[in-house]
């Protein structure tokens, strides 16, 4: 078995990642909640449905664009290759390192969006920070519309190699290529399991 680089990183609570404040509410249980669906009818725009009615409401209301918190939200999930932690518990994804150009306030339509995610390996000589960085790019562009671009790359002076791991991860023929690699496709699969 290989020995890991960092046997003992920071490990951050899942209630100290950063997340949007959202009020959740128990379901009602008993007998007197039969009668819940009729009174306390699901919204559809909540739930996820889609019908005319939905768009009539987006319509409305207007669609929120995607914004810094979006991305983490996909990404800080990703498992880390070497713990059994995920890229958010081990600070390597941190929302103050993402920005998306044009800014969400200032987009309209299918405006060109460029990700730009700067990620901070655990330790600096951490042998698996290009593995990491695909893990991140291949979910970004596995769920996010075709007019985005994204920029993975490692945080400026956070990694030894830094300037050779971005220029593999800005290398859109070598990244191609290795998503084609059996191996490491397995490798990426396993780390996005604990992606919902």
């Amino acid at each position: 078995m290989r020995e890991v680089d960092n046997a003992n990183p920071s490990i951050l609570n899942v209630s100290q990642l950063p997340s949007r404040s959202r009020k959740v509410t128990t379901p009602r249980q008993g007998p007197d909640s039969k009668c819940d669906n009729i009174v306390y009818s699901k919204r559809p725009w909540l739930c996820g449905s889609s019908s005319s009615e939905d768009e009539d409401l987006e319509e409305e209301y207007g669609e929120d664009p995607v914004d810094a918190q979006d991305i983490y939200d996909l990404i800080s999930p990703i498992s880390d290759p070497e713990h059994p932690h995920t890229l958010g518990q081990l600070s390597v994804v941190q929302l103050p390192d993402i920005h998306l150009t044009p800014p969400p306030t200032e987009r309209r339509g299918d405006k060109l969006v460029t990700v730009t995610v700067d990620l901070t390996p655990t330790v600096n000589h951490c042998s698996l920070a290009t593995v990491i960085g695909l893990a991140v790019r291949y979910r970004l562009e596995q769920t996010l519309p075709p007019n985005y671009r994204f920029d993975v790359r490692m945080k400026d002076g956070s990694h030894a190699q830094d300037d050779q791991v971005n220029k593999q991860l800005g290398d859109k023929e070598r990244v191609a290529a290795a998503l084609e690699n059996d191996t490491l496709k397995g490798m990426l699969d396993k780390m996005l399991e604990t992606c919902v």
